[in-house]
C-alpha cells in the first residue's frame, strides 16, 4: 500500500475498560507495573465449568454511570463497555462535534468478536431452559454485532461511515485499520473506533473449554510451561484524526498511526501461519515507511498457546531478519487476558503507552523460556527504553492478520 497522496491520521484520545480498571490510565498502569488482573473466574455458573480462571472488569465498573436508564436498557454488556470508553477518548481528544459540521465528517467503525453474547446467553436461557414463549422485546438491538458502533453514533451525533467490524481476534485491529483509511482517502476527517468484548457467558465457555486451549492457571505467553489462553473482556476505544485537523485545532496527540497490514493465511482454520503473519508485519512496514531497525517494540499476538507464540515467533523473524535480535517484545496479555476482539485495542493502549513514556510492558508470569522462543521478551518487569516505532500483532482463528505500525507523535 501506498501513502502517496494520503493523509496523515493520528491518535488523539483513547478510553478503556479493562481487567485492570476503569480508563485507559488505569490500563496503562497496570501493565507498566507488570500487574496481571488473571484470577478466579467471577461466574454464578463457576462450579458447573472446568476453567477456573479469567480476565475480568472489576466489580467496581458501574454500568449506570455516564448511561442515561432510557439507553441503558437497550444495552448488551458489551455496548456498555465501548459506550464507557468512547466517552473517556472523546473527552480527552476535546473534540466538539457540533462545530464546522464535525458530527457528519466523524466515522464510528468498532470492532466485536462475537457481539452481544450475554444477551445471546441470557435468551437462550429463558427460551430454551425455562420455556419461556418469547424473547425480550429488546433481544435483537442488544445482540447485534453493529450495536456498540451505532449507540457510539447516536450518543454523540456522529453522521458519518458508521459499522461494525468481526474478525475473531483481529476485529478491533481491522476496525481500526478501517477507520484509519476512511480518514486517509478523504471520507472522514475524525473517527470512533476499537474494539468491545463481554465473551464470559457460560455458553461461551463452555465452548471454549471443548476446544482445549485454556489454561488452568494462568497465561504464561513463550514460557515452555505455558497452558494455553485465559479469556478476558473490555472495551478499548480511540479518536483518530487527520493530522492536519488534529494540528488546525491544537490538539494534543499521542502517536501517529503511521501503517497498516493485512493477509489471511488461505490455510488452516485454527493454524497460524508464520508466513501469514510476517506478511502482514512487513507490510504494515512498507506502509508506514519503516525499515526493520527503525522499529523497537512489538506488543505481540502472545496467546500462551503452543501454537501461537512459536509460529509468531518464526513471524517477527521472517519480517525483521537480523534486527529481531534487537526487538523488545512483549505479550500483554499475560495480564488483560485474551479479550477476544478486543484485544487489539487494549493492547493499542500499551503502545501508545510505550512510545509516550518509553516505557516497553512486560510479558508477566515468565519463568523458563521455550528453546522454541528465543526473542527478548521483556520477562516480568517494565523497561525503560525509547521507542521510536512499535508494531501491534493481531492474528485471529480463520488465519486472519492486521497489523498496526505505529510512530511516535509528530
Amino acid at each position: 500500500m501506498s501513502t502517496v497522496s494520503m493523509r496523515r491520521v493520528v491518535i488523539t484520545g483513547m478510553g478503556a475498560i479493562s481487567p485492570l480498571g476503569v480508563g485507559a490510565e488505569a490500563l496503562w498502569q497496570g501493565l507498566r507495573e507488570g500487574r496481571s488482573a488473571i484470577g478466579p473466574l467471577r461466574h454464578p455458573d463457576a462450579e458447573r465449568l472446568r476453567v477456573k480462571v479469567a480476565a475480568q472488569v472489576p466489580d467496581s465498573f458501574d454500568p449506570t454511570a455516564n448511561i442515561e436508564e432510557r439507553t441503558l436498557i437497550m444495552l448488551d454488556r458489551t455496548s456498555e463497555f465501548a459506550l464507557h470508553a468512547a466517552r473517556e477518548a472523546i473527552a480527552q481528544s476535546g473534540l466538539d462535534f457540533s462545530r464546522n459540521g464535525l458530527g457528519v465528517r466523524t466515522a464510528v467503525v468498532v470492532g466485536t468478536g462475537v457481539g452481544g453474547e450475554n444477551t445471546q446467553d441470557e435468551q437462550s436461557k429463558r427460551l430454551y431452559g425455562e420455556n419461556s414463549p418469547r424473547a425480550h422485546p429488546l433481544t435483537i438491538v442488544r445482540v447485534m454485532t453493529n450495536a456498540s458502533a451505532s449507540q457510539i453514533s447516536i450518543a454523540y451525533g456522529l453522521r458519518g461511515p458508521t459499522f461494525a467490524v468481526a474478525s475473531a481476534c483481529a476485529s478491533a485491529n481491522h476496525a481500526i485499520i478501517q477507520a484509519a483509511q476512511l480518514i486517509r482517502y478523504g471520507m472522514a476527517d475524525a473517527a470512533i473506533t476499537g474494539g468491545t468484548e463481554a465473551c464470559l457467558t457460560y455458553g461461551a465457555l463452555r465452548a471454549w473449554e471443548a476446544m482445549r486451549v485454556l489454561a488452568d492457571d494462568t497465561c504464561r505467553p513463550f514460557s515452555i510451561n505455558r497452558r494455553g489462553l485465559v479469556l478476558g473482556e473490555g472495551a478499548g476505544i480511540f479518536v483518530l484524526e487527520s493530522l492536519e485537523h488534529a494540528q488546525a485545532r491544537g490538539a494534543t496527540i499521542l502517536a501517529e498511526l503511521a501503517g497498516v497490514g493485512m493477509t489471511a493465511d488461505a490455510t488452516d482454520i485454527v493454524m497460524p501461519s508464520a508466513e501469514g503473519s510476517s506478511a502482514a508485519m512487513s507490510q504494515a512496514l512498507a506502509d508506514a515507511g519503516l525499515n526493520a531497525d527503525d522499529v523497537d517494540y512489538i506488543n505481540a499476538h502472545g496467546t500462551g498457546t503452543q501454537a501461537n507464540d512459536v509460529t509468531e515467533t518464526k513471524a517477527i523473524r521472517l519480517a525483521f531478519g537480523t534486527h529481531a535480535d534487537r526487538l523488545a517484545v512483549s505479550s500483554t496479555k499475560s495480564m488483560h487476558g485474551h479479550a477476544l476482539g478486543a484485544s487489539g485495542a487494549l493492547e493499542l493502549v500499551a503502545v501508545v503507552g510505550a512510545l509516550r513514556d518509553s516505557v516497553v510492558p512486560p510479558t508477566a508470569n515468565m519463568d523458563k523460556v521455550d528453546p522454541a522462543c528465543d526473542l527478548d521478551y521483556v520477562p516480568n518487569v517494565a523497561r525503560e527504553m525509547p521507542v521510536r516505532a512499535a508494531l501491534s500483532n493481531s492474528f485471529a482463528f480463520g488465519g486472519l492478520n492486521a497489523v498496526l505500525a505505529l510512530k511516535r507523535a509528530p
